[in-house]
C-alpha cells in the first residue's frame, strides 16, 4: 500500500477543507497540553500541516509509513519527530508509548476489520480517523452510468489493498461498531469532498482512477464513462461522501455525542 506524492498533494486541499471542524477540534483538545501524536500511514504529512497550527509548539510527532521517500516529505513538515518505516499490520511493533493521541486519515476504507478490532485492544488514547471514504458518489449533471460506476468502484475498494480484504466504503460504520464493542465512545461526522469546476485537475485525476478500478471490477461501461467525465470535468460539480471519526477511551469523560 503506497501512494504518489503527485497525487497526495493534490487531494491535500480538499481534504483539508472537507475535514469536520468539530471533530477536528476535539481531537485537539483530546490531544493533551503536552502532545504526542502519532500518525499512522503519515504520507508526505498532510494530517501534520493540518493539526501543527492549531497544536501547542512542543508537539512530538510519530510518522509511521511503509515508504521511506513520503516519510522525508512528512518530517520535513515536522522538527520535532521521529520516523518510523513500518508496516501497520504489525501492530505491535507501532511506537505507542507514550502517544497522547493517534491520528490517521483516509486509510480505515483500506485496512481489514480485523486489523480495526486488534487496534481497538491496543490503543488506550484518543483516535482521531478523518477522510474514510462512505460509498457515495455524486456528479452534477448525471450520466446513467453514475450508479453501476459507482457500485463497480465500492466492490473494487473491498479488495486487498496490500493490508487484506479492505473494509472500503463500510469502514466508517465498521469502525464504529469495533470501538463501540470494546467499550470507547464513538464520534461520526461528515467530511464530505465536494469539487466544482475550480477543481478541475483533481476531478480529472479523481475520475481516472474511479475508471480505472471500476474497469478492473469488470464495469464494460467504464472507459466511455471516464471520457465522458473527463470531458466534463470544467464544467461539472462531484460528491464524495467520506466520514471523520474520534474515538475516545472508555476511561475517560466525554461530552462528545456517542
Amino acid at each position: 500500500m503506497a501512494f504518489a506524492a503527485t497525487w497526495l498533494a493534490l487531494r491535500e486541499p480538499a481534504d483539508r477543507a472537507a475535514r469536520d471542524h468539530t471533530l477536528l477540534s476535539q481531537a485537539i483538545h483530546a490531544a493533551g497540553s503536552s502532545p504526542v501524536v502519532l500518525d499512522l500511514g503519515c504520507g508526505t504529512g498532510s494530517t501534520v500541516r493540518t493539526l501543527t497550527p492549531l497544536l501547542p509548539e512542543t508537539t512530538r510527532w510519530r510518522l509511521v509509513d511503509n515508504d521511506q521517500e513520503l516519510l522525508d516529505i512528512a518530517a520535513a513538515e515536522a522538527p520535532s519527530s521521529t520516523v518510523h518505516l513500518l508496516n501497520i499490520l504489525d501492530i505491535q511493533s507501532l511506537p505507542l508509548d507514550g502517544v497522547t493521541l493517534v491520528t490517521c486519515s483516509a486509510l480505515l476504507d483500506l485496512v481489514t476489520e480485523s486489523w480495526l478490532r486488534e487496534l481497538a485492544t491496543a490503543l488506550s488514547v484518543p483516535f482521531y480517523a478523518a477522510l474514510s471514504y462512505n460509498g457515495i458518489m455524486r456528479w452534477e449533471p448525471e450520466l446513467p452510468e453514475d450508479q453501476t460506476i459507482t457500485e463497480a468502484f465500492n466492490e473494487h475498494q473491498r479488495r486487498d489493498k496490500g493490508l487484506g480484504p479492505a473494509l472500503g466504503p463500510d469502514s466508517a460504520a465498521r469502525t464504529v461498531e469495533v470501538f463501540e464493542s470494546a467499550g470507547w465512545h464513538t464520534a461520526l461526522a461528515p467530511s464530505d469532498w465536494s469539487l466544482g469546476p475550480e477543481s478541475e485537475t483533481l476531478h480529472i485525476a479523481l475520475v481516472e482512477g474511479i475508471g480505472q478500478a471500476a474497469s478492473e471490477a469488470g464495469d464494460p461501461g467504464a472507459e466511455d464513462w471516464t471520457r465522458q467525465r473527463v470531458a466534463a470535468a470544467n464544467h461539472s460539480d462531484c460528491h464524495i461522501g467520506h466520514s471523520d471519526i474520534l474515538v475516545t477511551p472508555p476511561s475517560e469523560d466525554s461530552d462528545e455525542p456517542r
